[in-house]
């Protein structure tokens, strides 16, 4: 069959027709050789415009997980009410950051490698071996489309641990992660708050309040707060508030409310 890797083979001329002047028989005619089409240049990837705000950090009490639920295709805001953290199992969070459609699958699919490793251990999996699994997962994938940037958040036998992982392979464990579009606002507000004695309350609110203001700057950013807490235990999700009552309440100015 043709290599079709130029949209060159669209040309009126251009036939899928095996070419048969001199095959004497079907053998001959199933040895032809096919048509090329001519290359003139490559194909460019697709520049796709996204944009959202994730965040996990490690502290004392264990891990704050907090991300927004905006989906955006460039200026279009496709759902204001996207689950950004998917619940691989009762011990590990894994956050979406790229595309949804790549981080939904294939972090659904860790969970699935998860269980079966768990199955054949008779034990937990622990965060590092998971983020392993999902990195090179994505590895043997790069440079064919994917867009992933997620963050694997957990509770083992160590402890707390956080792992980023990304489409190219990627693997990083640190105490805190933000990606997004709106990371840069994120990591303005976690900076200048984080400390690894603070209490789960205070941990929890820095985390909400460093996606409030993502969402306020960042137009890829938006709808609804998430924050899940990882402890010894297992996770627990603690809220879900609506960015514009948080800007016009807890973090705002209700004064300058429009009505007001």
């Amino acid at each position: 069959m043709p290599n079709f890797t130029d949209l060159d083979c669209l040309e009126e001329n251009f036939s899928l027709e095996p070419e048969t002047e001199g095959c004497g028989d079907e053998l001959d005619l199933c040895t032809a050789v096919m048509p090329m089409p001519p290359r003139s240049g490559h194909i460019p990837h697709l520049n796709l415009k996204k944009g959202t705000t994730t965040l996990a950090f490690r502290f004392g009490g264990g891990i704050v997980v907090a991300v927004d639920s905006r989906a955006s295709s460039g200026q279009y805001v496709a759902s204001s009410t996207v689950q950004k953290v998917i619940e691989i199992n009762d011990f590990l969070l894994g956050t979406m950051a790229g595309g949804a459609a790549d981080c939904q699958f294939w972090e659904r699919v860790l969970g699935r490698e998860c269980r079966l490793w768990e199955l054949r251990n008779k034990e937990r999996i622990s965060v590092s071996a998971a983020s392993k699994i999902l990195a090179n997962i994505t590895y043997s994938y790069r440079g064919q489309g994917l867009s992933m940037g997620t963050m694997v958040a957990g509770w083992d036998k160590s402890g707390p641990n956080l792992f980023y992982v990304d489409s190219e392979g990627t693997r990083l464990k640190s105490d805190l992660f933000s990606v997004g579009s709106g990371s840069i606002y994120a990591y303005g507000v976690l900076d200048s708050g984080y400390s690894w004695d603070m209490s789960v309350e205070d941990a929890i609110d820095l985390g909400r309040r460093s996606i409030y203001h993502a969402t306020h700057r960042d137009a890829g950013s938006g709808g609804f707060i998430n924050v899940y807490h990882v402890h010894e235990k297992g996770w627990t999700k603690i809220s879900r508030d609506d960015c514009n009552e948080l800007h016009w309440g807890k973090y705002g100015n209700p004064a300058l409310r429009p009505g007001q």
